[in-house]
């Protein structure tokens, strides 16, 4: 379990950015007293690092069969190249 901070250095953001996407729903979190804490697999899984870790089956494919781009991994790039 990671707390925010610790789970903000990992994915190479703000903590602010991970409390929004912790109230967004886009990330899972437990929140303990006044700490949310973050599985790894789950940040992994967000972040697109875990081996292990694959989209769900209805969104690797479009509605016409062929695959999904990784319109995420298209994003990084862009931002690398700048």
């Amino acid at each position: 379990m990671l707390t925010v901070p610790e789970a903000a250095r990992r994915a190479g953001r703000d903590p602010e950015t991970v409390r929004r996407w912790i109230r967004s729903g886009r990330l899972r979190s437990q929140k303990v007293g006044t700490q949310h804490l973050i599985e790894e697999a789950e940040l992994d899984l967000l972040m697109g690092t875990s081996a292990g870790a694959k989209r769900p089956t209805w969104l690797r494919k479009t509605h016409s069969g062929r695959t999904m781009p990784d319109s995420v991994g298209l994003v990084r790039e862009l931002r690398d190249a700048r």
